[in-house]
């Protein structure tokens, strides 16, 4: 051990660490105390203006996105810089009572899966998600306007969580899915050849004007077993989110409202800033970000050379 990893003394002398050791452990004998309480009170402590200074990070956090529990809140301060260990975090909004926003969803038929179209088996079960545009998941919801019903088709990457088409319409053709088809294909813009695509078993999905357009681009359908909505689970967990985070708390004057508000929260909320525990609490735009520049990074190291 260097001289410079050597303790001070109180008279500028300097004490090897093993006698400084050895002191401390006879002091702590002569005062009955364990090594370890010494060292935690000599460690700082959280003062009552450190709860302060936190509260009022959490309450910055709670207002801005008011259906983050704790356990995001936790991440976002992390993110800013501020450590705190996620049980502090729920004390102090239990004390201010900041509860995260929850709403029970209605949820109404819009599947029909009594068809004669082609039954396609489940691709997903098997796959291994390791890069975007690997498997996309489909799924078709309700929303509610003033006076009527409109419904939203939406397909996401199941790799990184990001919404990638959406579209809305009041009716349930197979035009309405297949217009967010058209809009994913065209915002990913690469090659989607053996895309693996899933979806429920309804009408929309498996008619024949879908089936074409997947074909088209070289991916494969796949569609969820029956009596089991577990297996569109990812897809099921952004409606939920969606119904819970923005259409509960909105009364949408009309589709062209409703349109305008949820796109908004798809593009600037959901993908560029909600923060997602499936991919390590960070947005689907900068997982994906990440992972790219990671892939660069790999493919840019020096080969190893072979020794004979």
């Amino acid at each position: 051990m260097s001289a410079a990893e050597k303790s001070q003394g109180e008279n500028g002398t300097t004490i090897a660490p093993e006698k400084a050791t050895h002191e401390v452990q006879h002091l702590c004998q002569l005062a009955q105390l364990s090594r370890a309480g010494y060292y935690r009170h000599l460690a700082p402590h959280e003062s009552k203006r450190d709860d302060g200074d936190i509260r009022d990070a959490i309450h910055r956090v709670a207002l801005s996105d008011r259906f983050y529990g704790y356990r995001r809140i936790t991440k976002q301060l992390e993110r800013e810089g501020l450590i705190v260990n996620s049980k502090r975090v729920r004390r102090l909004m239990r004390l201010d009572n900041l509860l995260s926003l929850r709403y029970k969803p209605f949820v109404p038929r819009t599947t029909d899966s009594a068809h004669g179209y082609e039954i396609v088996c489940d691709l997903t079960r098997e796959a291994m998600l390791t890069a975007p545009d690997h498997v996309w998941v489909a799924d078709i919801t309700y929303i509610r306007l003033a006076e009527e019903f409109v419904y939203l088709a939406v397909v996401m990457d199941a790799f990184s969580r990001k919404v990638v088409g959406w579209a809305l319409a009041d009716h349930l053709q197979a035009s309405l899915p297949l217009e967010a088809l058209d809009k994913a294909i065209a915002s990913r813009g690469g090659s989607l050849k053996d895309l693996i695509h899933h979806s429920d078993r309804g009408v929309q999905y498996a008619c024949r004007d879908y089936a074409l357009r997947l074909s088209q681009i070289g991916a494969h359908a796949s569609m969820s077993r029956p009596g089991t909505p577990q297996d569109n689970a990812k897809a099921e967990s952004f409606m939920h989110t969606l119904k819970a985070e923005e259409v509960d708390g909105n009364a949408y004057r009309s589709r062209e409202d409703a349109e305008s508000k949820i796109g908004a929260f798809i593009d600037d909320v959901y993908n560029a800033r909600r923060l997602h525990s499936s991919i390590g609490y960070k947005p689907p735009i900068e997982f994906e970000d990440e992972f790219r520049q990671a892939q660069k990074r790999e493919a840019n190291q020096p080969m190893p050379m072979s020794q004979n």
